[in-house]
């Protein structure tokens, strides 16, 4: 006891004086929080390691627990990335969606997945069994929405698909996104008091306008007729993880076009995700702003897998990159639509990537600069984990009274 006593006044006195030495104020406290913020990572993955084994900090925040459908909301807890603060319709009540159907567009049904993503209040979706929904139209997700999948195997395929425009707070998890088409030139409802004339949509399977505060998790994506995920015209603050992507060319694009500068301030995190079969190009194709591509595991591309042009920052760190055997193909990277005298000074960086079958990375700009610090998001694991990490990436099988 006397040992114990004199070893808690000696860490008494080391904690004191370590406040005191500390108490001058530091040069920048933007990388103060940035550590701290690491910190707190590194933490909730070695927590998570221990106590599920997988090591994927998203996963092990909820996926431990067999009650996760008594308290649905805490997934709202587990967002990491650009995305973190989307909190969804955490704050809000549970809806059952138990009516598959999307007669009407304009006047949609209660019951509906249509009739709960346009409430204004802020709302947790979640489906009373397995479902198949055809949207006529594309689907407008207000603000401050969950889309739930878990416990319920939900396809959004063969028609339109989901809209984020002009919101803030959303969370998509555990859907089944495929075969989204063209749709438009008609009145949509997008709130109880509002409907409006839409033109003719690209097909994207999500497309993100003007948006913030987005996260979009174990996702299963494939075979839509433009993008399977687009963010554009200013939406920023968004994390894309634990997605599966499969079977499309032209995956995710990520700013408007090279002279919309609004987008210089898009911050997107990309992490856990599995780049599947069937892919050519763009995981991600990126302009203008700050993306943070970490833990990924690329098994197919065709073409490339990162690219970009209007000088984005990439910061590519722990993921692992699986180069086809098509010879003129090894290449993970492509700066479009500029010569190498402009590219040659965008900032994209490799760092603990895996390159496999001949990948290789082309970095360009400077090696340690600033730009880098707001191209990150999180701590990156070592990318020889990969393969655990995104092990259940896209849609999970979760059944209520058993971990997912």
């Amino acid at each position: 006891m006397a040992h114990f006593l004199c070893f808690l006044i000696l860490f008494a006195m080391f904690l004191l004086t370590t406040r005191f030495v500390s108490s001058s104020p530091v040069q920048d406290p933007e990388l103060v929080v940035q550590d701290v913020q690491r910190s707190i990572n590194a933490s909730r993955r070695n927590l998570g390691y221990l106590s599920c084994g997988t090591g994927n900090p998203i996963d092990d925040c909820w996926r431990c627990y067999p009650n996760w459908e008594n308290n649905r909301q805490r997934l709202a807890d587990c967002a990491i990335g650009f995305g973190k603060d989307a909190i969804g319709g955490r704050n809000g009540k549970i809806y059952v969606v138990t009516d598959s159907g999307d007669d009407d567009p304009t006047n949609p049904r209660p019951g509906t997945l249509r009739h709960a993503a346009i409430q204004d209040e802020p709302l947790w979706i979640i489906f009373k069994r397995d479902m198949v929904i055809t949207l006529k139209e594309e689907l407008l997700v207000n603000s401050f929405k969950t889309i739930d999948g878990r416990g319920a195997s939900v396809h959004i395929a063969s028609g339109g698909c989901i809209t984020i425009h002009y919101v803030s707070n959303i969370i998509i998890h555990g859907i089944n996104i495929h075969d989204c088409k063209p749709t438009g030139n008609t009145n949509i409802r997008d709130s109880p008091q509002h409907s409006g004339f839409w033109t003719v949509s690209d097909g994207d399977g999500i497309s993100i306008f003007n948006s913030k505060h987005i996260w979009v998790d174990h996702c299963s994506l494939s075979n839509c007729h433009d993008g399977l995920i687009d963010a554009i015209h200013g939406s920023t603050a968004i994390t894309i993880s634990n997605n599966y992507f499969t079977h499309h060319d032209k995956v995710m694009l990520l700013g408007h076009n090279d002279y919309y500068t609004q987008d210089k301030d898009m911050q997107v995190t990309i992490a856990f995700n599995h780049f599947g079969e069937g892919l050519v190009q763009r995981m991600p194709r990126c302009r203008h702003g700050y993306f943070h591509v970490v833990n990924n595991d690329y098994t197919h591309w065709e073409m490339y897998a990162i690219g970009g042009s209007a000088n984005p920052t990439i910061n590519s760190q722990g993921n692992r990159f699986l180069a086809p055997n098509i010879r003129f193909s090894k290449e993970v990277t492509k700066h479009e639509d500029a010569s190498e005298d402009e590219w040659k000074n965008w900032n994209w960086r490799s760092e603990g990537d895996l390159f496999l079958n001949g990948a290789f990375f082309r970095q360009s700009g400077a090696d340690a600069s600033s730009s880098y610090a707001r191209a990150s998001s999180l701590s990156a694991r070592p990318s020889s984990l990969v393969a655990s990490i995104t092990l259940t990436s896209g849609a999970l099988i979760c059944r209520k009274g058993a971990r997912c």
